[in-house]
């Protein structure tokens, strides 16, 4: 396990040469990847959203795919379509762009909800049908989706359906002064990412996912992490609270933050890492609550705060 610890270790310290000041966020990501779910990238233009994800795909290397997601974008310019062959007189499928490992969907919230749900196959079932013939997408395979959450005019938000099937939610915010300095040092003789090389042996996703699946989960953590969930749906401020999805993927970013952290039992301190990252954009607030400018955050952290946490896990005998 130290072996893969030191990996991710190298990943995060390669991408952090190149997008300065963001290791909570790569951290996230690798977390949502390792535990084979999808990640929402939601934050301003030019707060280094693609960058971010076109570093990490080429460190571990990946392959990787961009969807600038417009109004007139179609569903088979995502997942492929079936063509007619003239050299060898047939009907054939070309792939889309869906057939990568981590797929970027640039701003997803401009394309339109007929186009948006194109992901909701692959997202879930990591395939793509098109003509009746189902087509397995490759592995790895994760979607990360960016929205800007500013400039809302010709867009169309996220249905609760599709938010539900992201395992994280994440900012980039602003740089701090320093780190912005940082950033006009690294760009001032070129793009830094032109000489990010991968990993040596590169990233054996099949054994880092075993470890995963064999990673402790105490009866009292999964009563612990239950009952936040639970506890979502019971909120007076809350009209839609998490599903049991939302329960399932907390369960797995914690057994993936325990593996990162070295450790092969899950610790009530993961649950509370990971809750907001992974359960609040899946909350939908009562008019009142957004009214009273109450952000799901907020909700979630008090939730936090008023669940009995049990006593602290220990290493399995």
């Amino acid at each position: 396990m130290s072996d893969l610890i030191d990996q991710v270790a190298d990943v995060v310290e390669r991408t952090s040469a190149v997008v300065v000041g963001k290791r909570a966020q790569t951290r996230l990501l690798l977390i949502a990847l390792l535990a084979e779910g999808h990640a929402l990238i939601d934050d301003v233009p030019g707060t280094a959203k693609t960058l971010l994800v076109r570093t990490v795909s080429r460190i571990l290397g990946l392959h990787f795919s961009r969807v600038q997601c417009t109004p007139d974008l179609l569903p088979a310019d995502v997942t492929g379509s079936v063509v007619f062959d003239e050299a060898a007189s047939e009907f054939v499928f070309r792939p889309g762009p869906l057939f990568a490992n981590l797929v970027l969907a640039d701003e997803i919230n401009r394309a339109s909800p007929r186009t948006q749900a194109a992901f909701l196959e692959a997202m879930q079932e990591r395939q793509v049908t098109a003509d009746g013939v189902s087509h397995p997408l490759p592995q790895p395979f994760m979607v990360l989706a960016t929205q800007n959450p500013v400039e809302l005019k010709g867009t169309f938000p996220l249905p609760e359906a599709q938010l539900d099937r992201f395992l994280v939610r994440l900012t980039m915010g602003y740089p701090s002064e320093e780190e912005e300095v940082a950033i006009l040092e690294r760009y001032r003789g070129g793009d830094p990412l032109t000489s990010v090389t991968a990993v040596d042996d590169g990233f054996d996703m099949t054994r880092v996912r075993a470890l995963i699946d064999d990673v402790h989960v105490s009866p009292d953590v999964q009563r612990y992490l239950v009952g936040l969930v639970r506890a979502t749906r019971e909120a007076e401020d809350v009209e839609l609270g998490a599903s049991p999805r939302a329960a399932v993927h907390l369960m797995r970013a914690c057994q993936a933050a325990a593996l990162l952290a070295g450790r092969d039992y899950v610790v009530p301190d993961d649950v509370r890492d990971l809750a907001v990252p992974v359960l609040a954009h899946r909350l939908v607030l009562r008019r009142d609550a957004l009214l009273d400018e109450r952000s799901v955050a907020e909700v979630v952290s008090r939730l936090l705060r008023d669940t009995a946490v049990p006593a602290e896990e220990s290493p399995r005998r």
